[in-house]
């Protein structure tokens, strides 16, 4: 009775409170909320732990045993990776270079996706506590997802890239001129779909032949190189001196379960790294 009294009165000041104090009840309904959010989350997990749980010995088994071979594949790559790093850290001290290591990788669940805005955003299990800060890229293994537009402690909002709010700098595969691309939005369950502006007048696309765009150096928080989509269509714009045309997205960024956040990598944790490539070389 206690803590509907407290919802109560936080969304009371939030409706009919000043300016400051509904953006303090604000962070404060949000916090409040998160767990909620969580909740069918962390019930898929354990739906899914229980159903794993549930197999016969023989599947299990046989599951292992595909499983250690796979495990033994994935050790051999993440050990020829670690190698490559470290000799990129070492020649990066020798030479004074800066570090290359830019992002830190952090694995976010998707929690919550409302069906008035499936196109716009979605909200994921990381937050501040996760070191996940406002602006930082989110992705997954087909290429973008969108962009972090608000942070709690333990939950994010991304903004997704079929988003009208959702607009960096791009280039076509194999060409080195910038474009913008944009969020043209979509309704619930149809194809999301962005727009490509600024495009030289030269190129041309078709469904036969389209162009795949990916994000630029000049994307801020996004590695370069990261696919966004395909561009189907190219028509002269207003002004007659570019291209414009429709971005054809993923369509399994309606399926999302799991993303990744890239989080800026801070200077301590590269002169950690580096400090432990330049110990082992001298061990």
């Amino acid at each position: 009775m206690q803590s509907v009294a407290v919802f109560a009165a936080l969304l009371f000041l939030c409706l009919l409170g000043p300016g400051a104090v509904r953006h303090f009840t604000g962070g404060l309904f949000e916090e409040f909320r998160a767990p909620i959010d969580e909740l069918p989350s962390r019930l898929y997990d354990l739906e899914k732990f229980w159903s794993l749980h549930s197999n016969s010995k023989r599947a299990l088994i046989e599951a292992g045993r595909d499983l250690a071979r796979l495990n033994a594949a994935y050790e051999l790559k993440i050990s020829e990776n670690a190698s490559l790093k470290e000799t990129l850290l070492r020649y990066e001290s020798i030479f004074n270079f800066p570090s290359h290591e830019k992002f830190n990788a952090v694995v976010a669940r998707v929690v919550r996706r409302d069906l008035s805005a499936w196109w716009q955003q979605m909200t994921v299990r990381r937050g501040s506590l996760d070191g996940v800060c406002v602006g930082d890229a989110v992705v997954y293994s087909g290429g973008i997802v969108g962009r972090i537009s608000e942070v709690s402690l333990n939950t994010a909002v991304v903004e997704l890239l079929s988003s009208r709010k959702f607009r960096l700098a791009a280039h076509f595969e194999g060409s080195d001129e910038p474009v913008i691309y944009q969020g043209a939005g979509a309704l619930s369950f149809h194809d999301p779909c962005g727009e490509v502006s600024d495009v030289p007048s030269n190129l041309s696309a078709s469904a036969a032949r389209p162009l795949k765009l990916v994000t630029s150096s000049l994307a801020g928080t996004f590695p370069e190189g990261l696919v966004i989509g395909d561009v189907v269509s190219l028509n002269a714009d207003s002004s007659a001196l570019f291209k414009e045309g429709k971005v054809v997205l993923r369509a399994n960024l309606a399926s999302l379960r799991e993303v990744v956040i890239l989080t800026k990598v801070r200077p301590e944790e590269t002169d950690s790294n580096l400090g432990k490539s330049v110990e082992g070389e001298d061990s």
